[in-house]
């Protein structure tokens, strides 16, 4: 039978592992942009964020929720960071840790927006939070310059089930 201080340095040593983040790979714009066209039956909701934007950081958890709600559907979550790629192990991989996300996130590492925003939506002047929600098989498309509430989100990917 185990001791009681085996017991206490055991558990001591459990809590002092470091939790396994999920893995953030980080990517050039050439690699979302052919992910982006791929001809599937699939819904995906894009949303560009920031760890330092105050919006972005408000709306994640709402997006979990959403992404949750559609697991059993033809809908796919992406999160991408536009922090700096030497952010990565500061600032990306603990925000997703401490918050817990499940969505499938990436960094995208690109230091001149202007040679891929327009790629992404022409309407989009480089604010965050800005989401795409797109269906290539349908052929529909929306996007969004501003947060949005669980609500919202929800809303909006309604049109695309129908």
């Amino acid at each position: 039978m185990p001791t009681p201080r085996f017991l206490a340095l055991s558990a001591s040593l459990l809590l002092a592992m470091p939790c396994r983040a999920q893995h953030v790979a980080v990517i050039k714009f050439p690699e979302l942009q052919q992910r982006l066209a791929r001809p599937t039956d699939t819904t995906y909701v894009v949303n560009f964020w920031a760890t330092w934007c105050g919006p972005c950081v408000q709306e994640m958890p709402g997006f979990e929720r959403v992404r949750s709600a559609y697991a059993t559907k033809k809908v796919k979550l992406l999160l991408v960071s536009l922090d700096y790629a030497s952010q990565l192990d500061k600032k990306v991989k603990p925000f997703v840790l401490k918050r817990g996300l499940k969505s499938e996130v990436v960094l995208l590492n690109e230091t001149d927006p202007n040679t891929w925003l327009q790629k992404i939506d022409t309407r989009w002047s480089g604010s965050i939070p800005f989401t795409l929600i797109f269906n290539n098989q349908t052929k529909q498309r929306a996007s969004f310059e501003q947060p949005l509430t669980e609500a919202e989100l929800a809303a909006e990917l309604r049109k695309f089930m129908k």
